[in-house]
């Protein structure tokens, strides 16, 4: 690949990354026409969310009611700056409709500018109730994640976007 990642090493952002509007564009078309694609993996089951909200959120769990087709590890280590690539397939599948900009969103607070333009350029997903049953179900994995010592910066970032999504503290791990 000629083109780096946006981040190397890890999926995170550590600061605000500055992309052109193209480059906003094109992931906003690139996820759009993913979403079309016909398939029956599955990346994210409703399963999981039964039987980890609780522990993770400290919430009932959500029905997934929406589902699309998705990369289902969107992240700064996934994507290239222009010309825009995805990158590292081996996940993608159906996902809660929301899933994929939640993680981006999330692997993005620590870099409060980066992850305003997210929720900006993403809005029409991330504002619906379908968005956000996405969003959570992308905030208890990482929090899972979490407490397994991987990406331990960002989890009290996490649980705070968690929280405000669901009104209720998230049990600490």
């Amino acid at each position: 690949m000629s083109v780096p990642p946006v981040t190397r090493g890890t999926p995170a952002l550590d600061q605000d990354v500055d992309l052109p509007d193209s480059w906003w564009a094109e992931l906003k078309a690139a996820l759009g026409t993913l979403a079309t694609v016909p398939t029956d993996r599955e990346s994210v089951r409703q399963n999981w969310v039964d039987r980890n909200f609780r522990h993770f959120l400290g919430i009932d769990p959500v029905r997934i009611r929406e589902t699309t087709t998705g990369h289902a590890d969107l992240h700064w280590a996934n994507l290239t700056r222009a010309p825009l690539v995805l990158l590292d397939w081996e996940n993608w599948g159906r996902v809660p409709a929301g899933y994929d900009l939640g993680l981006l969103h999330a692997y993005s607070l620590a870099a409060p500018a980066t992850a305003a333009r997210i929720r900006s350029e993403f809005a029409h997903v991330l504002d619906t109730d379908a968005g956000r049953t996405g969003e959570l179900v992308a905030l208890a994995q990482l929090l899972q994640a979490c407490s397994r010592g991987v990406h331990s910066a960002l989890a009290p970032l996490i649980a705070r976007r968690a929280q405000e999504l669901t009104d209720t503290p998230v049990p600490m791990h």
